[in-house]
């Protein structure tokens, strides 16, 4: 190790330390703040190079803002800055998404905290929605990319692994846009009425399915729970909120580790943290088994990022050029556009569909979300105001009308 390695470690310990603490905003946010500091300031990597790694994050599995930390981290110290920025840049919002899942579990049955919780879901359900339109608004670039993300759906209802239809809709489009690649003609449209049929008759069947299901949990292993979380983290394209389907397809209907109303309170409280939104998975590892399962589910979920930025960063001008892994991309990010539209599609019916005042949905819950929605599309109000928002509004709601249940 040279003498300019220490130093360099330390500069990366202390900038990513601030970043993490710092990061509200979502990926796009925190990216943003590294490029003003390893470009703009401290001119560590040249705004060329950056560009590169961002192209080469969207390439490989994993939240996006981490692995952008830990591309910066290795361009400037090597594998040693890789592990110190990546650890850095994840520990702070981990250490506060356990504080809270400790709070949780302490104190989330007493009625007192029920009004906060009960607005809160309502808006970050408008905050998911909100990364879903800007994340479809860039990915879906034409009517063929509409139909692989089309023909995910049905995999999923029909009980298909996550991962694995994440996978499919991947490597299928990937060849189909490439067989494409150099013609112009449309997708036929006999192939649209198909796939379109084929979802409104599999999303009716699984509207009827999942409105009488009920899950109880168990708890899992410690090895289990971790296994669950690596998987994860090894196939997660497209966003941070996409881990919400995993959570909720497996976790709480498959497993049965976690109901449907903790991955809700799980999701309200990991939006208070800075940092990357998979530190969620610290929550859920913890109210499932205790400190034990925090470090496993938070190991299992960020390991992938550490090992696959240290494979392809070496790498990244030759697959910048590759158009097969451009294909790819463009295919399993529109899938995991499906994915998350399918899962908040449930998510919106457990918290909509509930009876209030005598009427069968919950005019608050859409009167918090619609107003969210507005702030978060509109005038992209940060996801923490919107959460605290949400807090007040349900608070309010408790006082002035009946107790919220």
């Amino acid at each position: 190790m040279n003498q300019s390695t220490p130093l360099r470690l330390s500069e990366l310990a202390k900038l990513f330390l601030k970043q993490g603490i710092i990061g509200f905003g979502g990926p796009a946010a925190h990216i943003a703040m590294m490029e003003e500091e390893v470009v703009e300031k401290r001119k560590w990597i040249s705004r060329e190079h950056f560009l590169d790694l961002i192209g080469a994050t969207n390439l490989i599995p994993g939240p996006n803002s981490t692995e952008m930390a830990i591309h910066v981290g290795y361009s400037y110290a090597g594998i040693p800055g890789l592990i110190v920025a990546g650890i850095c840049f994840i520990l702070p919002a981990v250490l506060i998404t356990t504080l809270f899942a400790w709070i949780y579990t302490t104190f989330g049955t007493l009625s007192a905290l029920q009004p906060l919780l009960y607005g809160i879901k309502p808006a970050v359900l408008a905050v998911i929605i909100g990364a879903l339109w800007r994340l479809g608004k860039k990915a879906f670039k034409n009517t063929q990319l509409l139909l692989i993300a089309f023909g995910v759906i049905p995999l999923l209802i029909l009980g298909i692994n996550e991962a694995f239809a994440l996978l499919l809709g991947g490597i299928l489009g990937m060849f189909w846009l490439q067989a494409n690649r150099d013609r112009k003609n449309p997708p036929n449209q006999t192939v649209q009425m198909i796939i379109a049929g084929l979802n409104l008759s599999a999303i009716w069947k699984s509207s009827v399915a999942v409105a009488a299901q009920t899950v109880g949990t168990v708890t899992p292993s410690i090895w289990q729970l971790g296994l669950f979380f690596l998987k994860v983290g090894t196939v997660l394209f497209g966003s941070g909120y996409v881990l919400i389907a995993f959570l909720e397809g497996e976790l709480v209907n498959q497993y049965g580790w976690l109901t449907q109303q903790q991955l809700l309170d799980a999701i309200a409280i990991g939006q208070f943290t800075p940092g990357p939104i998979l530190s969620t998975s610290s929550f859920i590892g913890y109210v499932i088994a205790g400190f034990p399962g925090a470090i496993v589910a938070t190991i299992g979920i960020f390991l992938p990022s550490f090992l696959f930025v240290a494979m392809i960063n070496p790498l990244i001008p030759k697959l910048r050029q590759s158009s097969w892994a451009s294909s790819f991309l463009d295919a399993v990010n529109v899938s995991a556009v499906a994915l998350m539209g399918y899962v908040t599609l449930q998510l919106a019916r457990n918290i909509f569909l509930q009876t209030k005042f005598g009427l069968p949905v919950d005019l608050i819950a859409l009167l918090i979300s619609g107003m969210a929605l507005i702030a978060v599309i509109r005038f992209r109000i940060n996801a923490a105001f919107l959460v605290m928002g949400g807090a007040i509004l349900g608070w309010l709601f408790s006082i002035f009308t009946v107790p919220i249940s």
